[in-house]
């Protein structure tokens, strides 16, 4: 079906560019390199749509392209190219030419390459994929590794010995069955367990989150979370490495009280009044555990979660590089194991899909602390959380990131960041309004956030974005 000027004006509508759909205003021409480059990182993020002739900044006005006149000869170069068929459409909008590359998705199991790089999109850039993405990709049509068989060959009362299945159904809030045939019933309708000719098979998700031990399964023993405590600021000096023994749904409040019991204090001074509290609230441990054990790359061997405790800091870290960009934590959700993700849920050790990060960066600004430290290392990611720091202990990279952390949290709770809201997140008074317009104009220079262009140009009610808004 051919497309119309009010589909896109419908495209144009979009709060943001996202995987299927992306804007160029090519008025006079356009890269034949570059366009081949898009169309191969689109398939690769499942396809979608690129216009050609629409001003990629909101409100996205149609300015018409001249590139590419002859969409046939377009089509065929493209196709010899990239090696797969892209449709070219040419769309006589009131305001101008637009051209319309309709970008199928790549196969299932299969990704696109141009010259022997696999290409993905990273803001406004094309960047080679991850070898933990391609690893996905390819491994797609395979088993799951959390569908597959843990142990096999075990009766039902091997299972009530091996798995915590009172903890499961007071996790459910359920009460126990009455015989051990509802016990099994329950877990093989939740896929935990599956019954085989020669008895039950514990599946890999029902040992990772309800093993009583999982040095009793021995394929998953690895993945279990270690907590290492150092003395002081540095790696040199463990004063403890202790490994989990419990699956994830059985031993998660043992694991956070643990966490905590393990935090040093910190001397606040508020008010005129002294007060110890612990380096960081329970809240951020609970969903920043939650969070690297649901997106952990379990398919990486001999790599599990690690909480990293040090005198000044915690360090939260998972196997695996994230599916989402680490500057979209806040408002970007896209789960790896979603099996493991919703059964957790659903117990209740974490909230509603995407919650978690806007929580720990909530509770950063509420307790006064420094904004929370996305980074991606080697095949890890890693979040930090600092204990509390007076907003003069705060370098300039600190303050940025907060900036743009707090007018991300903004904009997902459908407000905007001011120089008021920002002056509250770092406890300032308003005399200091001039110190808070010179983070946001470095925040600004840093191309993190923007200036909301629906207030005009008025600096006393100027209100501001996170850039990809």
């Amino acid at each position: 079906m051919p497309t119309t000027p009010q589909q896109i004006d419908l495209w144009r509508q979009a709060s943001t560019e996202h995987q299927r759909l992306e804007f160029k205003e090519a008025k006079a021409q356009y890269d034949t390199d570059k366009l081949n480059r898009y169309c191969v990182a689109i398939a690769n993020e499942g396809g979608g749509h690129l216009l050609l002739g629409i001003a990629d900044a909101p409100p996205r006005p149609v300015v018409g392209s001249r590139a590419f006149p002859d969409v046939v000869v377009t089509a065929e170069r493209l196709f010899k190219a990239v090696g797969f068929r892209v449709d070219v459409e040419e769309v006589q909008h009131p305001d101008g030419r637009v051209l319309v590359f309709h970008i199928p998705s790549r196969p299932r199991g299969t990704a696109y390459h141009l010259d022997g790089a696999y290409l993905m999109r990273s803001g406004e850039s094309l960047v080679p994929m991850s070898e933990d993405q391609l690893r996905r990709i390819f491994a797609e049509g395979q088993p799951d590794w959390l569908e597959q068989h843990s142990r096999t060959g075990l009766d039902a009362q091997a299972i009530v010995e091996l798995l915590d299945t009172q903890a499961f159904f007071e996790l459910l809030k359920q009460p126990y069955p009455t015989d051990r045939a509802g016990v099994m019933e329950r877990l093989a309708r939740e896929r935990l367990i599956d019954e085989v000719p020669d008895g039950y098979a514990v599946r890999r998700l029902g040992a990772l989150m309800l093993a009583k031990q999982l040095a009793d399964f021995p394929d998953v023993a690895r993945k279990a979370p270690r907590v290492v405590v150092y003395s002081g600021t540095s790696k040199l000096e463990t004063k403890l490495d202790q490994p989990g023994s419990r699956g994830y749904a059985a031993g998660f409040q043992g694991l956070v009280r643990f966490v905590m019991g393990q935090l040093p204090q910190n001397e606040i001074i508020k008010d005129a009044l002294r007060t110890e509290v612990k380096l960081v609230p329970e809240v951020v441990i609970r969903e920043l555990v939650a969070n690297a054990l649901i997106h952990q790359d379990l398919e990486m061997a001999g790599a599990s979660v690690m909480v990293e405790i040090y005198a000044d800091r915690l360090e939260i870290s998972n196997p695996g590089e994230p599916i989402v960009a680490v500057d979209r934590f806040i408002d970007g959700y896209q789960s790896r194991n979603e099996r493991l993700a919703d059964l957790m849920r659903r117990l209740g050790i974490c909230e509603e899909k995407g919650s978690g990060i806007d929580r720990v960066v909530h509770a950063a600004e509420a307790y006064q602390l420094p904004a929370p430290d996305f980074r991606v290392g080697h095949k890890r990611t890693v979040i930090t959380i600092f204990g509390h720091r007076p907003f003069d202990g705060m370098d300039r990279e600190d303050r940025v990131r907060a900036c743009y952390q707090h007018a991300a949290l903004k904009w997902v709770m459908s407000e905007r960041m001011t120089n008021q809201s920002l002056r509250e997140r770092f406890d300032l008074p308003e005399s200091k309004a001039a110190i808070t317009s010179q983070i946001i104009s470095a925040t600004v220079d840093a191309g993190l956030i923007k200036a909301d262009e629906k207030v005009g140009g008025s600096r006393k009610f100027a209100r501001y974005l996170p850039y990809w808004a």
